[in-house]
């Protein structure tokens, strides 16, 4: 989560396990960490906060954000759209604090820390790092609560959050060769449905070809049928299907069959 003032700037080593923090309407700079926000949704974000608001991908995408080529990554990023107000507010800010404070995405949830992942080519799971954002504004760091940093996962539920974005995180940091190649416009509008717009991807599974295919067996077909958050992990399996070539999903015999007789053909 990032402001225009650049939060990197204030991103600080967080040196042993503990820190000195505590957010609440006490504090009097209360909400102002919500707002001229530069804040990157997930695809996990998104289910929660539609769903909270009872809307489908496209209607949430449509409303509530706007989207970005990120040459960091080298994919697209929705962001969440601020109220065209004099602050720049977050649209689910008030005066009491958050409208969706159950629901609210993980970036939100994990402030005043920050997290960095990394997985290397040979290793099978994500390194992760913490720090501390620590911007002028805050006063929260004048409170006299002591969190170590398993403790404010737990109280603030990022864990399920880490979980979850893990799944994206392992797609847009891949090491594949390809990633670095660049993806044409065809490869990157599937990357885009196969993350935000669930709907539409589920649309895509099960309104095409797909299924004749591709082996999915019966029982991931009624999970990603059913599952929004099984349909979005289904979803990073098939990114690195479809973007990168890796091995997640099978194609069935007997389309190789079909493949290979076209190609003695010629």
């Amino acid at each position: 989560m990032d402001n225009k003032n650049n939060k990197e700037q204030f991103m600080k080593p967080l040196y042993g396990n503990k820190f000195q923090f505590s957010c609440h309407q006490g504090v009097p700079c209360f909400t102002d960490c919500c707002r001229d926000l530069r804040l990157v949704l997930t695809p996990y974000d998104i289910i929660r906060m539609k769903n909270r608001l009872g809307l489908s991908a496209k209607e949430f995408l449509d409303k509530y954000t706007f989207s970005e080529f990120d040459r960091t990554i080298g994919f697209p990023v929705v962001l969440l759209k601020m109220r065209n107000d004099e602050k720049k507010s977050c649209p689910f800010v008030s005066s009491k604090g958050c409208l969706i404070y159950e629901d609210r995405p993980g970036a939100c949830r994990i402030y005043p820390l920050g997290r960095a992942t990394q997985k290397g080519a040979s290793e099978e799971e994500l390194k992760e790092k913490y720090f501390i954002i620590k911007e002028p504004h805050c006063l929260g760091f004048r409170e006299k609560k002591i969190w170590t940093i398993e403790e404010w996962l737990k109280d603030q539920g990022v864990d399920k959050y880490n979980e979850m974005n893990d799944y994206w995180t392992e797609v847009t940091t891949s090491r594949n060769p390809k990633r670095y190649q660049g993806l044409d416009e065809k490869k990157l509008q599937m990357f885009y449905l196969a993350s935000y717009n669930l709907d539409s991807f589920k649309e895509f599974i099960f309104s095409s070809n797909f299924l004749k295919l591709f082996e999915i067996d019966q029982k991931t077909q009624e999970k990603i049928c059913n599952d929004e958050v099984e349909l979005m992990k289904f979803g990073c399996r098939w990114m690195k299907f479809s973007l990168f070539g890796e091995p997640t999903i099978k194609i069935k015999p007997e389309i190789i069959q079909v493949k290979k007789g076209q190609l003695n053909m010629r």
